[in-house]
């Protein structure tokens, strides 16, 4: 166990205003997040905090995070997508979603019930590391906002390190952009995220 991920278990994320105090998610199932990190770890899985919640990596690299969220808990997967899901217990967390794929809880006994399968998962999430597996992702599978593209044109430095992100951060930056109905709406999102993106980060990275 990491001592910097025990804050999440008792404190939150951090990541909203509700951290640290009874109000936050972690506290209606700490049980189950417990339980959860132990089968992880079970794993051998290196245990870190990234984004304010554990999340445990093999060689470096990413393989799963557990996570508290409002109607449940959830072990999630980066690469859940070149899972086999035999038991067809992984979910989208999002229609948009290409690659993670999260298996949600609500109650203790639902992940004693499935320890045995949950950690085959994991087995198979680490041999896809082993084997170098990346994600064939959809470069930009949504069409890009006019007033994005104006502001390229306007500024040539903001295409070329819009281009230079994941394909994962550009699919996120023209969904923002584009849910906003307004074209005034869009072209104030466009200019608050300008910075982020010419400093190379996601739309939620910090």
């Amino acid at each position: 166990m990491n001592p910097d991920a025990d804050t999440y278990f008792s404190e939150g994320c951090g990541r909203c205003p509700l951290g640290g105090t009874p109000g936050c998610k972690v506290h209606k199932w700490t049980e189950e997040l417990e339980q959860l990190r132990s089968i992880v770890l079970d794993c051998g899985l290196t245990e870190e905090r990234k984004w304010g919640v554990p999340c445990y990596t093999f060689q470096k690299n990413n393989v799963v995070i557990i996570g508290a969220f409002k109607d449940y808990c959830a072990l999630s997967f980066f690469k859940g997508a070149l899972l086999n899901d035999a038991g067809g217990i992984l979910r989208k967390p999002g229609k948009n979603t290409q690659s993670g794929r999260i298996i949600p809880f609500t109650e203790r006994k639902e992940i004693a019930a499935m320890e045995t399968l949950l950690k085959t998962y994991i087995h198979e999430a680490i041999e896809v590391e082993k084997a170098g597996l990346k994600m064939d992702f959809k470069k930009n599978p949504e069409p890009v906002p006019e007033e994005l593209q104006d502001k390229f044109e306007e500024i040539p430095v903001l295409k070329t390190a819009f281009e230079a992100l994941t394909p994962g951060r550009q699919r996120g930056y023209i969904l923002h952009f584009s849910g906003a109905r307004q074209s005034a709406t869009r072209k104030s999102r466009i200019e608050k995220c300008i910075p982020k993106i010419l400093s190379g980060k996601g739309l939620h990275d910090r």
